[in-house]
């Protein structure tokens, strides 16, 4: 059997430096909180960042847990910068002090994401510290004064989702240029939470508030508005939802052209897949022979017919198979066990209401309780009229959508995007 063609890695990775954390997210996919047991030593981090440049990386994100929190994090940012490579930063915002922001632009990181997940009282309940909120804003203000360039990144549940219109207000007005958002997935502390994670069901609800957030960003002109790779796919406001990267859903680019690194020295293909697709460690093998690993390579295949070899249930059978090959793959494995049925798809949901259905997730077997872990969900199919759960008392509704003053200005666009989104892919 001929060994897998291996892609060239040439765009990014995402590199978690520690899980030691200083906040306690409700939905924490790696479970952070404590260090490692065998985290890399300064010396292997170093080493990691020469290989990381030989493979032809061109940007690499620290992140954690919460990366400051390890003692030689501006030591391996500053060896990303000087190797050649763009390294950026994620966090969390918390304790990060004017000085520390100097330093870190110093040492050349060159953008930081700041993660802000709802208004206040929403934002400190699922960060698990009180003032964290505050913290973060604070954080956000160190970096403009120092001229470090940031933007924002939202997790998306049944907490933070009414609040979007007016978080999005917050944070404009804080000087972000851009703002990823996200849908939070049943992996880890997300899995356990379950009934925070948004409906297949809701999400028809959900992207008539996004598109709408979306349009006054781009109408505004002042923030890019960049959903994740959970989010999607071919739904009528496609063109608004993905304008600031100007494409359509192509399929996962796990191991294709994204990486994720453990603090351990594990390495997968994206850093949102569970532990399942570690396809090696760079203490045992060098990194270029890891990229050849199995797990890295699952998506080789884009673009043949062994490309939707791996979909199954409603993706194996759709008219998009091809060009979207099942959606995120994280989001499909941490509910079912296995990539390739993604019910978290904008397309599905409507066309799965226009025949009077509708779908939901329910709690089966718990994860184990280990980072980037996941358990096992059901999904049922029931009538699009039938009664929810009585004690499901989270639901989101369009209506429950809070809208700030002035959003009468930003109607909800007509939803012209889905006919050009067929004819991308031929349909």
């Amino acid at each position: 059997m001929p060994p897998p063609v291996v892609q060239p890695r040439t765009a990014y990775a995402v590199w978690e430096l520690t899980l030691k954390c200083n906040l306690a997210c409700g939905h924490c996919g790696s479970r952070a909180g404590d260090t490692r047991n065998d985290e890399l030593s300064p010396e292997e981090a170093l080493d990691l960042v020469r290989q990381l440049a030989e493979v032809g990386i061109q940007e690499v994100t620290i992140e954690g847990g919460e990366a400051f929190l390890r003692p030689d994090w501006l030591e391996i940012a500053r060896a990303i910068t000087d190797a050649g490579m763009r390294c950026t930063m994620t966090t969390g915002g918390y304790g990060l002090s004017r000085e520390t922001a100097r330093k870190m632009k110093d040492a050349g990181i060159a953008h930081v994401s700041v993660s802000v997940d709802g208004l206040e009282a929403t934002h400190d309940r699922i960060r698990g510290k009180p003032r964290s909120f505050f913290f973060c804003f604070q954080t956000l203000g160190h970096f403009r004064e120092v001229g470090l360039p940031f933007s924002a990144n939202t997790q998306i549940n049944r907490l933070s989702a009414p609040e979007l219109p007016a978080l999005y207000e917050r944070l404009r007005d804080a000087g972000i240029r851009g703002w990823q958002v996200q849908l939070t997935s049943a992996m880890g502390n997300g899995g356990d939470n379950a009934w925070m994670l948004l409906q297949p069901a809701e999400l028809p609800d959900f992207y008539r508030m996004l598109a709408r957030v979306a349009l006054r960003a781009r109408d505004e002109s002042r923030v890019a508005l960049t959903p994740a790779n959970d989010i999607g796919y071919f739904g009528p406001y496609d063109d608004l939802l993905f304008a600031s990267v100007g494409k359509l859903w192509a399929g996962c680019k796990a191991g294709l052209s994204v990486l994720g690194i453990h603090a351990d020295g594990g390495i997968k293909g994206c850093p949102t897949l569970p532990s399942e697709y570690v396809g090696g460690n760079i203490r045992k093998q060098p990194l270029a022979d890891i990229l050849e690993s199995r797990e890295l390579t699952f998506n080789v295949d884009a673009g043949t017919e062994k490309g939707t070899a791996h979909m199954w249930g409603y993706c194996g059978s759709c008219k998009y198979a091809a060009a979207c090959r099942g959606g995120c793959s994280q989001q499909a494995h941490v509910l079912f066990d296995k990539r390739g049925n993604n019910p978290f798809c904008h397309y599905r949901s409507l066309e799965l209401a226009g025949r009077g259905l509708r779908e939901r997730i329910v709690p089966g077997k718990p994860g184990p309780g280990r980072p980037f872990d996941h358990g096992v969900f059901d999904l049922l199919v029931e009538p699009v009229d039938a009664p929810w759960p009585a004690d499901d008392t989270h639901r989101f509704s369009y209506e429950r959508v809070q809208w700030p003053a002035g959003w009468e200005a930003f109607p909800l666009p007509e939803p012209k995007a889905q006919s050009e989104a067929r004819a991308a892919v031929g349909t």
